[in-house]
């Protein structure tokens, strides 16, 4: 604790520097020095002002799921982590190198979605419409602290556990903006809220968090399925104390998804990467060798669904060496029986649409 804070005052003027610079940056789009983009559809924004772990690619799907029975809804990601440069459509062949994870993860899970890749989201959306001219709206995904594009709704999500409110300027904390950023957010949403929580707590956060009249504050928890083989869909297991799993994680932030596993019972060994890690040959091997060791017939590896993209690069090995990688998904649930409330917002908002 004391070598953290220690840590945190040696990288403060750092933290000023870098602050300084996102300050100017933003004074320039606010006096039109450097211009922003608008369209004439429905650009919906979600993200966060840290850096990794709110839970921004399961709300995505959440929006997706409920827009795309009623509209034609297209996501636009930068393509964190990917090795190629450019705008690209997302091509459910394709492997996370090309693409990044979570946007191939958003096109395997919904297959006639359009999903692109672009470092820059306002060239990205007129080339989405150029070949789409059906979109009716884009969600664009993990673009809060970029300016470039003027949204029509801007979405903001941070952790019950690691509240913005509480965090601090990279390098010393995690916040890619000063936390006056919040401000721009038409809604909040806390999420991961652990077990137990209730109203005492939702209205503590509100209170911290000081909403602006305009803004709606929510909060969300996540509902986790049963793992299911990551090449025949249809196998599934039931985590239990009789099943031996080998968790391998590559996420920002797994204390929300231990928390979970404990409740289920399971007998569990955990190796664990940096996010967005894109795993060697060498430690696939590593994996391999631990899962063989547990002596445990009933037995599985257990990956998030997103670090499920990156482990199928390597699908020669995993079938040759016979390992059940198993992917366990989750989807967001609304708290306080308010996921109407949110999903009327959203509705509204693209019916009250002007150009």
């Amino acid at each position: 604790m004391v070598q953290n804070i220690l840590v945190k005052i040696l990288l403060s003027p750092f933290s000023l520097l870098y602050g300084i610079v996102i300050s100017a940056r933003n004074f320039f789009f606010l006096i039109g020095l450097i211009k922003r983009s608008s369209f004439n559809l429905p650009i919906i924004n979600i993200g966060n002002l840290s850096i990794g772990g709110a839970g921004k690619t399961p709300h995505v799907e959440y929006l997706v799921k409920l827009l795309q029975p009623y509209i034609n809804v297209s996501v636009l990601s930068r393509g964190y982590g990917r090795n190629t440069k450019g705008f690209q459509f997302v091509e459910a062949q394709g492997d996370a190198l090309q693409f990044g994870d979570e946007p191939l993860q958003y096109k395997r899970k919904f297959r006639d979605l359009v999903v692109a890749v672009s470092e820059s989201r306002a060239l990205g959306i007129p080339e989405i419409l150029k070949y789409n001219p059906h979109i009716n709206t884009i969600v664009l995904d993990d673009a809060f602290q970029h300016l470039a594009v003027d949204p029509s709704l801007n979405i903001l999500l941070t952790e019950q556990t690691n509240l913005f409110t509480d965090d601090y300027l990279l390098p010393s904390g995690r916040l890619r903006e000063w936390k006056s950023a919040y401000k721009r957010a038409d809604i909040i949403i806390v999420t991961k809220c652990l077990e137990g929580f209730d109203e005492n707590q939702k209205n503590a956060i509100i209170a911290k968090i000081n909403p602006l009249e305009n803004q709606k504050i929510f909060f969300t928890h996540y509902l986790y399925g049963n793992p299911y083989n990551i090449y025949d869909p249809k196998k599934k297991a039931e985590l239990n104390e009789n099943l031996n799993i080998l968790l391998v994680s590559a996420i920002a932030n797994t204390t929300y998804l231990n928390s979970y596993i404990e409740t289920t019972g399971c007998n569990v060994e955990h190796i664990q990467f940096e996010d967005h890690h894109y795993f060697s040959e060498h430690e696939m091997s590593v994996i391999n060798s631990a899962f063989q060791q547990i002596s445990n017939p009933n037995k599985i590896l257990l990956s998030s669904e997103k670090d499920a993209m990156r482990l199928d690069m390597h699908r020669k090995f995993i079938i040759s060496n016979q390992l059940p990688i198993f992917a366990l998904p989750i989807k967001v649930e609304f708290l306080f029986g308010e996921g109407k409330i949110f999903d009327d917002i959203i509705k509204n908002h693209l019916l009250d649409f002007k150009i």
